[in-house]
Parts: C-alpha cells; sequence; structure tokens
C-alpha cells in the first residue's frame, strides 16, 4: 500500500477523482436553485468587460473570476444589454430573462467556478503537503472538497471560492520563491498573485497578512542553516522580485482589456486616479502628476484598480447592513466571522483543525519547527483582520479562505490518530474509531445536506434564522422552489415578502402582491427567512399563525382563512416548524 503513494501519477489520480466528483456534485445543485443576490452583478460585470471591452458595473471588484462567469454565457449567445451603471444588478437580470435561457445562462455562469473550485482542492493539497505525506495531504483535499458550505459557493456564480483559491494559490507561490529563490519560482509566484489580485481586493490584506506570516517564519528557519552567498542571494531576490512585479503588471493589465491611455489631457480635466494617488486638493504633488500623466500613457488597468481599491474601502468605511443574532448591525460585529466558522462549518473540520493546531504548536515549541505554525498564524490573522477591520459582516464566504487552512489542520490530527491507533490497547482502538467517527460524520452531513449546501449549518444552530441569514442562509435560492411549489397546490393568488433579485414578473408565478408593512392578510402567504430578518417587527403578526410548509430551508408558506379567529388557521395543515 505504501508503494502506491510513492508514485506521483496515483496521486494526481485521486486529486483528479476529487475533482472532478466535487465539480459534479456541484453541478447537480445547479438546477435546483434559481439565482443569489450577487449573481446577476457579476454575471453583468464580466459579460459587459467580455462584449463590450468596458467595466462599469461594481467596480470594487477586479474582473478575472468575472470574466469566467461570463465566457459561457457569451458563448451561448449572451449579450450585454447597456443599461446605466454603477449597479450591475438590473443589467444581469435582464440578461438572464431577456432571451428566454434563463436556466442555460445561468448554469454556464455558475460553471465558471468549477475550475476554482478544482484549484482550491489543489491548493488544499499543495499546503498540506508543506506538513504532511502525501496520503496526509489528500486527506485535506478530501476534507475541502466534501465541506457542504465550500460546495454551495462553488455552486453558483459568484467569485468567493475564485477568492480563496487564488490567494492562497498565490502564498504557497511566495513561500516556494522564498524557500528555492528560482527564477521559475519567481514567474510561479507573478502569475499567481496576478491572478488574486485580479479576482478581489481581499487579496491584498488576507495575502499580505499571511506573506508577512511566512516571510517571518522563513527568516526564523533560516536563521541557523547554510545560507546562500551574498551576491546570489540578492541578484536573485531583487531580479526576481522585479521579475514578479511586472507579471503581477501584465496580468492585471490583461484582465482590465490590455488598453493604455492617457489620464488627463492639455486641459488638465480632472482624473480620479490622479486624485485618489496625489491628493484631491492643491498640493505639492498634484500639479506635477497632471504634468506627467499628459504625456505618459498608463494601462486602463491602473484607472480602474485603484477605482476598484477606493470603492471597497468607502463600502467598508460605511458599513454593510447585516443580521446576526436576531439583531440588525450596521458598523459590523466584531465576533461575526467567528460565529460564522461556528455553526457554518462541519464538526469533524471544525474540532479536526483545533485539535490539528494543537498538534503543530506542539511540534513547533518540542522539535524547534518554527514552520510548523504557518498555517495557524495564517488563519489567526486573516480572522484577526476580517474581524476587527471589517465592517461587511454578510456572510462566512468572505472568509472562505479559511476552509483549507482547516482543512490542513484537521488532516494533521486526523494522520495523528491514525498513527496512534497502531499501538496496541484501548487507546489504539479508540484513535481509530474517532477517525471512523470523523470519516461517517463528514460524509453524513454531505449526504443529508445535498442540495442545500450554500443553507448548511451544523447542530450548533438548530434554528439557523435566529443566528444568521445573508448569504448564510438565504440569498434568494429557493424562489425556484415556491414557484414550483405553488403549481403544485394550484395557488390562485399569493402575498409575498421577499428579498431577492428575482424578477417577479417574470417568474410565472400566480397572481401575486408584495406585502405592506403591517399588514395582516388573508389568503396564501409566503416569506423569506431575509426577509423576515430585516422587517421582523413588520412581520410580527404572522407569529400567530403556524407554517403550512417550508419550502427549501428559507421560505415559509402561509394559509391563513378569512376569519377573526386566527386558531382557525390551523385547521388543516401542518405544525409550524421551529
Amino acid at each position: 500500500m505504501l508503494g502506491f503513494w510513492r508514485h506521483r501519477s496515483a496521486v494526481v489520480l485521486v486529486l483528479a477523482g476529487l475533482m472532478i466528483g466535487a465539480c459534479a456534485l456541484v453541478a447537480s445543485t445547479w438546477s435546483s436553485f434559481g439565482h443569489t443576490w450577487d449573481e446577476p452583478e457579476h454575471l453583468a460585470a464580466g459579460l459587459q468587460l467580455v462584449d463590450t471591452g468596458h467595466y462599469d458595473y461594481d467596480i470594487q471588484h477586479p474582473p478575472i473570476a468575472r470574466v469566467l462567469l461570463a465566457i459561457g454565457p457569451y458563448w451561448a449567445g449572451a449579450r450585454a444589454q447597456g443599461l446605466p451603471p454603477p449597479d450591475g444588478k438590473a443589467e444581469g437580470i435582464a440578461i438572464l430573462y431577456g432571451a428566454g435561457h434563463y436556466d442555460l445562462y445561468l448554469s454556464l455562469a455558475r460553471a465558471g467556478t468549477l475550475p476554482f473550485l478544482a484549484l482550491l482542492i489543489l491548493v488544499t493539497y499543495l499546503w498540506g503537503r508543506t506538513l504532511m505525506d502525501r496520503p496526509g495531504a489528500l486527506v485535506a483535499a478530501a476534507l475541502v472538497a466534501t465541506t457542504p458550505t465550500v460546495l454551495g459557493h462553488a455552486g453558483l456564480a459568484t467569485i468567493d471560492v475564485a477568492a480563496a483559491a487564488s490567494c492562497l494559490l498565490a502564498v504557497y507561490a511566495f513561500r516556494q520563491w522564498l524557500r528555492r529563490g528560482r527564477y521559475r519560482d519567481a514567474v510561479f509566484l507573478g502569475l499567481a498573485a496576478g491572478l488574486a489580485l485580479g479576482v478581489k481586493m481581499s487579496a491584498i490584506p488576507y495575502g499580505g497578512i499571511a506573506g508577512v506570516v511566512v516571510l517571518g517564519l522563513h527568516w526564523l528557519e533560516r536563521r541557523h542553516a547554510a545560507p546562500l552567498g551574498p551576491a546570489i542571494r540578492a541578484r536573485r531576490w531583487w531580479l526576481g522580485g522585479f521579475g514578479a512585479l511586472l507579471l503581477v503588471g501584465l496580468v492585471l493589465d490583461l484582465a482590465y482589456g490590455g488598453r493604455w491611455i492617457y489620464l488627463t489631457d492639455h486641459l488638465h480635466h480632472f482624473n480620479q486616479a490622479i486624485g485618489y494617488l496625489f491628493g484631491y486638493k492643491t498640493g505639492v504633488f498634484k500639479e506635477p502628476a497632471y504634468d506627467l500623466f499628459e504625456y505618459l500613457p498608463v494601462p486602463l488597468a491602473l484607472q480602474w484598480y485603484l477605482g476598484a481599491l477606493q470603492a471597497i474601502t468607502v463600502h467598508n468605511d460605511n458599513g454593510h447592513l447585516s443580521y446576526v443574532l436576531g439583531a440588525l448591525h450596521t458598523g459590523g460585529w466584531p465576533k461575526f466571522y467567528l460565529l460564522a466558522l461556528g455553526v457554518k462549518t462541519q464538526w469533524p473540520l471544525l474540532f479536526g483543525a483545533v485539535a490539528g493546531f494543537a498538534v503543530l504548536l506542539r511540534r513547533a515549541v518540542r522539535d524547534a519547527q518554527v514552520a510548523a505554525l504557518t498555517l495557524p498564524l495564517m488563519g489567526l490573522g486573516i480572522l484577526w483582520f476580517a474581524s476587527d477591520y471589517s465592517h461587511i459582516n454578510i456572510g462566512v464566504r468572505h472568509v472562505l479562505v479559511l476552509y483549507p487552512l482547516l482543512a490542513v489542520g484537521a488532516a494533521v490530527a486526523l494522520q495523528a490518530l491514525w498513527r496512534r491507533g497502531q499501538y496496541a490497547g484501548a487507546a489504539g482502538w479508540g484513535a481509530w474509531l474517532l477517525v471512523a467517527v470523523a470519516v461517517v460524520a463528514q460524509a453524513y452531513s454531505l449526504t443529508t445536506t445535498w442540495p442545500d449546501y450554500l443553507a448548511y449549518f451544523n447542530p450548533f444552530a438548530p434554528v439557523p434564522a435566529k443566528i444568521l441569514v445573508d448569504s448564510d442562509l438565504d440569498w434568494g435560492q429557493d424562489f425556484k422552489h415556491l414557484r414550483h411549489r405553488l403549481a403544485v397546490l394550484h395557488v390562485p393568488a399569493v402575498s409575498l415578502a421577499y428579498l431577492g433579485t428575482a424578477d417577479l414578473a417574470r417568474e410565472g408565478l400566480p397572481p401575486y402582491r408584495l406585502l405592506a408593512p403591517d399588514e395582516p392578510t388573508t389568503g396564501w402567504v409566503a416569506v423569506s427567512a431575509l426577509a423576515r430578518a430585516y422587517a421582523p417587527r413588520h412581520l410580527a403578526w404572522l407569529d400567530a399563525y403556524p407554517v403550512r410548509e417550508r419550502i427549501g430551508q428559507t421560505i415559509d408558506l402561509y394559509y391563513i382563512p378569512a376569519v377573526s379567529d386566527p386558531a382557525a388557521a390551523g385547521v388543516g395543515t401542518t405544525p409550524a416548524r421551529p
């Protein structure tokens, strides 16, 4: 058996199987759900760039992942509709519904996320190999490939899985360059960093924090090692680093279309990029900068990337309305991401990661293996930044980059248990029992929650809607289920409380009306979890009536008879679900 793992082709075969299996599992969920809140805007932005060369919708995100989402629909005939920016939701909705190919366009857009899911599995394996042998690293890859939260977001035409995969790839490339210093490693670093920076702006803080950890631990590790000659080390550092920076610029330039522009002209018209770099008011550098950029062409990517940086900074400074533990927050909640990880992560992965990180800490202290602290410190640094700095608390998806690190930690724990199980006695049998329980629990949660991976919560959250909602439970995905269920029940008319980006007029609903605040009604009523979370007082009157049934995981369907006694509404219905 050990000889099997010595062959690289065997590892490639197993990795390919994990990637294909995970992608097939994700693809099997596409037809179950309508589009979620952000998918139209990502599609609109990517398709506009592919079709017209412009990039005006929701510019706070760079375009690389969005272009991949748009290529499939573009080949199938989807085209930009030209609706006014900056909000691309209306444009994306027009693209999805306009040509009568809603399911085709949405599935092809979602297929654009699959390469990044495969990359995430590969990157998890690569980071696992920094701490374990090949079987242990494959266990880490298998854990991340069977995590419902990861698969749920991998099934959407969004950029969160792409951001996690590309960021960790860039940090891994940086580690390889530091350790080996070869020019090919510098090329790898430049391409990987350019990809990460071209997918999402979070690569700057997350990659920066992780890079500092890698650099610091590498320095500690190399203190007593035989160094390269000073001349060789300096030459490789400067040439490799300069080459990597050039490649980053090239990747970003091509991502935005490869065009070059003059930021201003002889009239010195106002330019946002110049103002952002050199100040908006009169200053020492402002006028010389306008004079310089009248004659010096720069990549259009520079202007658009600076615009993205400014847009995401403004968004974070202003905060984003979010729902946590039954309350609404605008300025962020410091414990949000810790809570989200605690309730959205399978127990084998969650507890296994904690145990694995403890094993790594023991290695670092007992055996002076400081490199063993790389992943725990990276994870803590990213979690600290997201918790302390971020005012945009709308889902565990914003720290999806932590899941591969948790998977490697859990694999370390499982490998330690497996080795312990080789000893005779009760301790050995107990260790193997824990491994078996972890494997069964991981498989059980994966199979029993299909296809609702996006809405997965572990047993710490028996009533998820009381803890987190936006993009963790309800992102508008179950509206397709509602439409089908209303048709099966032959509902003549329905009142709706819904938050999402579905075009209700084109969803094939029976005659419908939107519930006004504090307006009790009779007949059929459908209420989404997101609408209830963001307007709890306005829908409090519904608490007097039992839920007839839950549509998917997020929409409650009521039938309220036209009688004065609320208790009569329960006749002939199923009991309310918690």
